[in-house]
């Protein structure tokens, strides 16, 4: 129970800023386009080991799936092509 409780992401402050996790229910109201996200791996894995209990996976995966870790770096586009 308090693994499933404790979840490995955290908020970061980015530019004076704080920002949150997010998952895939709440994609939409808590990513920022300018801030860079990792996936938190320790998250995952609970969501993963945890579920027969259909709570941890729905939290997990859901709401704290991705932490930011950083600004993006605005000079690069996707898919640019470095000389």
């Amino acid at each position: 129970m308090a693994l499933g409780c404790g979840g490995c992401g955290s908020t970061k402050m980015i530019g004076g800023v704080e920002y949150g996790t997010y998952g895939l229910i709440n994609e939409d109201d808590k990513k920022n386009e300018n801030v860079e996200y990792d996936v938190i791996w320790g998250n995952v894995i609970l969501g993963a080991v945890f579920f027969e209990t259909f709570v941890a996976p729905i939290y997990f995966f859901g709401f704290s799936m991705f932490k930011p870790v950083g600004p993006k770096d605005a000079s690069e586009a996707k898919g640019q092509v470095r000389p």
